[in-house]
């Protein structure tokens, strides 16, 4: 289905995450996507059998290669993100290894923010580096000529994430870019937090976007998955130095996005199931509703946390006084994202202490659920860091890390009202013990 109406005008975003990609895999008259629980699917004859192998392949043969299901969520997150082509994997470490490995081999170099997953860290520096890829984090990520420093010319790509994990220290998209193009190199984005909703980084000159599905495009924690988005603008002929081999990929719906495919993904086999996608799918259907909800919630609850005076800082750009507030008015005018941290003055025991007492709030790790969850980063999520790579991260034992949900904020607030009132009883100094200092601000940042 195109994504304008017969007038020309542009379909909305919420328009289109419910009909773009709809209808793509030939089914007939079933208004809700079909579930192809299929390994493989027949041939009509011997010369249609050797045409959906042959270099101008189409159709379906065996559900790791292509699955009408599969094919459908992935034509519609293409379209949400403004790409040409779309890969859905089991996972979003999936996406990010093949989207990365797609690009990288060995005697290769990777440029990344400091600021990433911390799976996707491990990822990099440890996996990565056994097949002899070496990884360089940027200094100072505001700074373009801190990122041209970084080059070498064994640089093959570049990754960031639009809205960073824990602390919302968001990257300045269009100034790194720039700067991984001049190098003719490509820009990989994490755009999981922000979600096509908020912030397309194909707009602001990303090439390849990636994201972990199981968050808030399925949106109900039920779903693991992943997708790498080709945004189709990459002038890869001009760089044939550099991605040799993507000049002589399998055929596919864009060079990078064949390679990817056909020599990668579909050889290492991290396949999603139909049912995954079918989830995936359903969650999508309501992306911009449940994102635009936890937007609004988490700048609420922000916004209270700053108030509070158990609490030293609290890291959500959509907060005026934050150092990224600029760039979120640039990159994220219409909801700055869930996930945002806070720092309890009382340390490790404060952040125990309110981490128990939480009943609404979920313990877990899994983050873009309509539920609102919380973890202790420092114990759990990075506890492989040393102290003093967290000290560089600003992240400290006092942090703690929220995945705001849609519920009724008043309850959410209620919910962190009472844990501070049980750390006051148990900790009566807590708002003063182990005070953190004032958090930067942007100039400082980039100095």
């Amino acid at each position: 289905m195109s994504e304008t109406q017969r007038s020309g005008r542009r379909r909305g975003f919420t328009t289109r995450q419910l009909h773009d990609g709809a209808g793509a895999g030939g089914w007939p008259n079933a208004r809700a996507l079909p579930i192809y629980a299929s390994a493989g699917f027949t041939f009509a004859d011997f010369d249609e059998a050797e045409h959906r192998f042959g270099p101008e392949a189409d159709g379906y043969s065996y559900s790791r290669v292509g699955n009408p299901t599969v094919d459908a969520v992935e034509r519609r997150i293409a379209a949400l993100e403004g790409g040409t082509d779309a890969i859905l994997l089991g996972s979003g470490q999936a996406a990010v290894s093949v989207a990365l490995l797609s690009l990288l081999g060995t005697g290769d170099h990777l440029v990344i923010s400091p600021s990433i997953y911390e799976g996707s860290r491990g990822l990099f520096t440890e996996n990565f580096a056994r097949l002899g890829i070496e990884t360089t984090e940027v200094v100072e990520p505001l700074d373009a000529a801190s990122w041209a420093a970084s080059f070498r010319p064994n640089t093959r790509a570049v990754f960031v994430e639009s809205i960073p994990n824990p602390r919302n220290d968001l990257t300045d998209l269009r100034l790194v870019a720039d700067v991984a193009h001049a190098h003719g190199i490509p820009l990989v984005v994490d755009n999981t937090f922000a979600t096509p909703y908020l912030l397309r980084p194909i707009e602001h000159g990303a090439d390849i976007v990636v994201h972990s599905a199981s968050k808030f495009l399925s949106g109900h924690g039920t779903v693991l998955g992943g997708v790498i988005v080709d945004g189709g603008v990459f002038d890869w002929d001009a760089n044939t130095d550099r991605y040799p081999h993507l000049l002589e990929s399998a055929p596919g719906r864009t060079r990078f996005g064949g390679f990817a495919r056909n020599s990668v993904a579909m050889r290492l086999g991290p396949t999603p199931s139909p049912f995954n996608a079918f989830l995936l799918d359903q969650g999508i259907e309501t992306l911009s509703l449940r994102v635009q909800r936890q937007s609004d919630n988490a700048l609420a609850l922000a916004t209270w946390l700053e108030g509070r005076p158990e609490v030293s800082s609290v890291d959500y750009s959509g907060l005026p006084g934050n150092a990224y507030h600029r760039l979120a008015e640039t990159y994220l005018p219409h909801g700055q994202g869930a996930v945002f941290s806070f720092t309890l003055r009382g340390g490790r025991a404060a952040a125990r202490t309110v981490i128990d007492a939480v009943d609404l709030f979920t313990r877990m790790t899994n983050l873009g659920d309509v539920r609102s969850l919380i973890i202790h980063p420092t114990s759990t999520t990075h506890v492989q860091r040393t102290p003093e790579q967290l000290a560089a991260a600003g992240i400290t034992d006092g942090l703690i890390r929220v995945s705001v949900g849609i519920e009724d904020v008043d309850d959410l607030i209620d919910d962190l009202g009472q844990a501070f009132a049980r750390l006051e009883r148990e900790q009566p100094n807590a708002h003063v013990a182990g005070a953190e200092p004032t958090p930067l601000s942007l100039e400082e940042v980039a100095a």
